[in-house]
């Protein structure tokens, strides 16, 4: 066995692998919000493999130093037909699987799907917010909530009150319906009491359906709270609740240290707005923090992701590396081939999923040219194990093409190796 560089195909490989990172991309950007993410990562992975192995077809099309010119004379037609469903298809099917086991809950983290909204209607809200510009804004989060998430209202004063408990958020006729129940509070009179209002707010997450799914809070007022919350606190805390607190136009210190301490205390972030109508961002600056977890990007927003995603996504690399290399073995209908691109799949997975972890920030540029390296470096490892198997004359051992077992090489009588090829799996 003799290795050998192709530069031609490692050059093509590298224009295949731009331009399936080019048109994944734009894909990623198209797809509709409601599509399941394991469907829009195998599309990913699927048009980078497509990319790749057509171009590396068509390097060895032009110059078939790894098959052999016999290979571009009698079998090239078969790695036409073998090109998608060696590719696109295996690596869709096999990066939707590896996504949606990314995004399975491990390491006691839970992804979060259900939402509690604890809205103050105090007495002081008429002049903070005359407009109910608070409702509006939560309105714009409500209309953000793809079909995995349920919210809860919470309202308070003096006491607080459940307006509803989890219902899901996913279609537009279940989001009008929220929004009724919205439009139907009513201005009250009264203190503010953050112990009930928080109380109330785990009553509801105790009592609800399904408590594998993970829940955050978000905790909204225009004042100080007197009300002991220590055990509340604490309970949100036991749980692994992030309350995120959003403080409208405070005019005292008190306040504004007050909810920075309890989201703070409880992993969440603390929102200062001086204006009702940046309520809005507000909320959907907290929607932002869910961590939907995939494979080639992470949330900026998001808290900072454990270590077990992190050798996750290394692992679906090497596994994505390798199924790439054997899919190009395949599409030649070579065994020798697909062991060496399947070697080059392993390291360069390896590689490419070290890139990913140490460089995705949640910044779209940023990721984009991180992504775009860790396909490049993908491709160029894989095309660097390629093993050209030169070959004297068959054996004839009366298998026919795709059972060939002879020998990788044979000498000839006059002692000099002649071109030929090993095919079969």
């Amino acid at each position: 066995m003799q290795r050998k560089i192709n530069m031609l195909l490692l050059l093509f490989s590298l224009i295949g692998a731009t331009i399936g990172f080019a048109i994944s991309e734009v894909v990623m950007l198209t797809l509709p919000e409601a599509w399941p993410s394991y469907v829009a990562v195998g599309l990913y992975f699927g048009i980078l493999a497509l990319c790749i192995g057509l171009s590396c077809l068509i390097a060895e099309m032009i110059s078939p130093k790894l098959n052999g010119h016999s290979w571009r004379q009698r079998y090239m037609d078969l790695s036409w037909k073998l090109l998608l469903p060696a590719t696109l298809v295996s690596l869709f099917v096999i990066g939707g699987a590896l996504q949606f086991v990314f995004g399975l809950d491990f390491g006691g983290t839970k992804k979060v799907r259900d939402i509690v909204l604890v809205i103050d209607n105090s007495g002081s809200m008429t002049e903070t917010d005359p407009n109910n510009d608070r409702y509006k804004a939560a309105k714009g989060l409500i209309a953000e909530m793809n079909k995995e998430k349920r919210v809860a209202i919470v309202t308070f004063a003096d006491a607080s009150e459940l307006y509803m408990p989890f219902v899901s958020a996913g279609t537009v006729e279940e989001k009008n319906k929220i929004y009724e129940v919205m439009d139907s509070i009513t201005a009250t009179e009264g203190g503010t009491n953050y112990s009930a209002a928080l109380q109330t707010a785990l009553d509801v997450i105790k009592e609800k359906q399904f408590a594998e799914r993970g829940t955050m809070a978000i905790l909204l007022s225009d004042g100080f709270s007197e009300s002991d919350i220590t055990a509340q606190i604490n309970e949100f805390q036991n749980q692994n609740i992030a309350l995120h607190t959003i403080g409208l136009k405070i005019g005292n210190d008190q306040g504004v240290a007050l909810l920075q301490d309890i989201a703070d205390s409880t992993g969440g972030r603390y929102y200062d707005v001086s204006k009702s109508d940046g309520l809005a961002a507000a909320f959907s600056d907290i929607y932002m923090t869910i961590d939907n977890r995939m494979l080639h990007s992470i949330n900026a927003n998001a808290p900072e992701e454990h270590s077990i995603y992190k050798m996750l996504r290394v692992l679906s690399f090497v596994v994505i590396g390798l199924a790439i290399g054997l899919s190009l073995g395949l599409m030649f209908d070579n065994r020798f081939l697909a062991l060496s691109f399947g070697t080059g799949g392993i390291v360069g997975g390896l590689i490419a999923g070290f890139i990913m972890n140490a460089g995705l920030s949640g910044h779209s540029f940023t990721d984009g040219l991180i992504r775009l390296l860790a396909a490049l470096v993908l491709a160029l490892v894989i095309s660097l194990f390629t093993l050209v198997v030169p070959v004297g004359e068959r054996k004839n051992t009366g298998r026919g093409r795709s059972g060939s077992l002879e020998s990788p090489v044979v000498s000839s009588r006059n002692g000099r190796n002649r071109e030929g090829r090993s095919h079969g799996f």
